[in-house]
């Protein structure tokens, strides 16, 4: 099985001078948990909800004045369009991360790839596996 018949298709991403609340708000509107950041054609990071609630909202500055750029995780991990869904999980294991945009072979992001898009198409036992790396770090 390919990422591409795995993934949610049409995924955007986010300038990084992007306001924080503009981010939550998206987030909220489209019920995603996650907005990739990208400068200059390229992607640079991710803006998590757990990067707002926790970068952002740490107190030491006005959560109102901050940017996609202040709160972003970075590096940025991604797969490939037509490569098989056990290597992209590989890169979620390998990376502890739940999500990754998928870019096609241009180089142009075409969807995201979460585990919960694994859980629902792909085996139950590479789901398992890759549930299990990804959150070894909370045992």
């Amino acid at each position: 099985m390919k990422v591409k018949d795995v993934m949610h298709k049409g995924a955007s991403w986010t300038n990084p001078e992007a306001p924080l609340a503009d981010l939550a708000e998206r987030m909220q509107k489209e019920d995603i948990g996650a907005i990739p950041v990208g400068e200059n054609d390229r992607l640079i990071g991710m803006v998590t909800d757990r990067d707002i609630a926790v970068r952002g909202l740490s107190g030491r500055d006005d959560p109102l004045q901050l940017t996609a750029r202040e709160v972003m995780s970075k590096p940025i991990f991604f797969c490939n369009a037509n490569e098989d869904i056990e290597d992209a999980v590989r890169i979620m294991e390998r990376n502890k991360v739940r999500r990754l945009p998928v870019i096609d072979e241009n180089r142009r992001m075409v969807g995201m790839l979460s585990l919960g898009d694994v859980a629902s198409k792909a085996a139950p036992s590479l789901c398992s596996e890759t549930l299990r790396a990804v959150s070894a770090h909370h045992t």
